[in-house]
């Protein structure tokens, strides 16, 4: 068997990438690098010149040899990769006429545990948005904000207190409306300095969050580790690192309690696995990084039922649009769905999520999706301060 073409699909806010065979089976993957898709598509067809005529199968060899090639990385090259690597998995599993996660280890779980996404403008929203996802079946929710889903557009400032004081407030509003059957995943996305972070995660520890996620900005390991050390509430990040040997460095440092590789950009299901088995010797669990499409949450899974240090799945909703317009915050293509990529998706039930059964990575584009849904580069668009500095949300 030999690869014959690899197909870059830009679709939505999306980039999908098909690898076709001779013996006519084809592969989906997913990039993850969803700001700059552009550019992993161009990633993806200087890969292709290496991929085309060879055995798909080779996926390790496939993986070293791309990896190591010019010993380029970044995220771009990274979630150009990964994709190819999703797609040479899923062309395994149909090969071989089986699950993928039965191809790495086979099942150390029957269903996946989700966490799903909560957000809201007010903190009367959140908490009605809370409620409302615990009545759902939900025991976890995530992509929880302190700081509220505030537009990009308003020019940002207040003092210290008021910033640290209202966000230990709003985590206690969050506790109190869902008690302790739900556990809280809050989410800083990068927004505060060393010491704030301090203060702010030792201002939550009564309330028992299950972890905070990217208190600061993830470029230093060092950091990261000081603000893990002055606090007992878990630290949880990885969504922006790509190699496994940037996960080595922050287990190391002990700066990190739940690591969140991104399979469509660490490197795809090989990468994930090395990853976690890292995170496994050091006694680190995994909560996949998913806000993309069901081809993203379907390579999640084969991660997540295969590994034994698996905690939690991020599941932002497939009847939800592209997670950047999932508050209003660019108005692009709100009428899309992530389900509208694929012909099925998979269930939730009480907060578990159901594993694929069916070959390969088990989903399917749906026909012609690049058709059906175009292309919409996403803006370049961050906060501002209102003396003009950028401000990390």
């Amino acid at each position: 068997m030999k690869i014959t073409n690899v197909k870059t699909i830009l679709a939505n806010r999306y980039l999908f990438v098909q690898v076709e065979t001779d013996e006519g089976l084809i592969g989906v993957g997913e990039c993850g690098t969803w700001g700059f898709l552009d550019a992993a598509a161009g990633a993806v067809e200087a890969l292709k010149t290496y991929l085309i005529g060879q055995n798909p199968l080779r996926i390790e060899h496939h993986w070293q040899y791309m990896y190591r090639c010019w010993h380029f990385r970044g995220a771009a090259i990274m979630g150009a990769i990964s994709a190819i690597d999703i797609a040479l998995w899923d062309i395994a599993g149909k090969y071989y006429g089986a699950p993928v996660y039965d191809l790495i280890g086979g099942k150390t779980r029957n269903k996946a545990r989700v966490y799903y996404h909560v957000g809201g403008k007010t903190t009367e929203e959140v908490v009605a948005n809370l409620k409302d996802a615990k009545a759902k079946g939900f025991n976890a929710v995530g992509h929880l904000s302190p700081f509220l889903d505030q537009s990009r557009d308003d020019p940002y400032h207040t003092t210290q207190a008021r910033e640290i004081g209202e966000a230990i407030e709003r985590v206690a509003a969050f506790r109190n409306a869902v008690g302790n059957d739900v556990d809280l995943c809050i989410e800083l996305h990068r927004r505060l300095k060393p010491a704030d972070a301090v203060a702010f995660c030792r201002g939550i520890e009564q309330y028992l969050p299950y972890f905070v996620e990217d208190p600061i900005k993830p470029d230093n390991f060092d950091t990261m580790a000081f603000v893990a050390d002055k606090t007992t509430v878990p630290i949880a990040t990885g969504e922006r690192l790509n190699t496994p040997q940037e996960f080595a460095m922050l287990i190391k440092r002990n700066a990190v309690q739940y690591v969140r590789p991104d399979v469509c950009a660490c490197g795809g299901i090989t990468g994930a696995k090395k990853i976690a088995a890292i995170a496994e010797a050091n006694d680190v669990d995994v909560v996949p990084h998913n806000p993309l499409s069901p081809v993203s949450t379907a390579a999640c899974l084969q991660i997540a039922v295969s590994i034994p240090n698996f905690a939690l799945l991020e599941y932002p909703g497939d009847s939800q649009p592209a997670l950047s317009e999932k508050f209003g915050q660019t108005g692009v293509e709100r009428g899309v769905l992530k389900q509208d990529m694929v012909k099925k998706t998979f269930e939730c039930h009480d907060g578990f999520m159901e594993i694929p059964t069916r070959n390969g990575i088990g989903i399917e584009l749906v026909e012609n999706v690049a058709e059906k849904y175009p292309y919409h580069i996403r803006p370049v668009k961050t906060r501002l301060s209102i003396d003009g500095s950028v401000v990390d949300q």
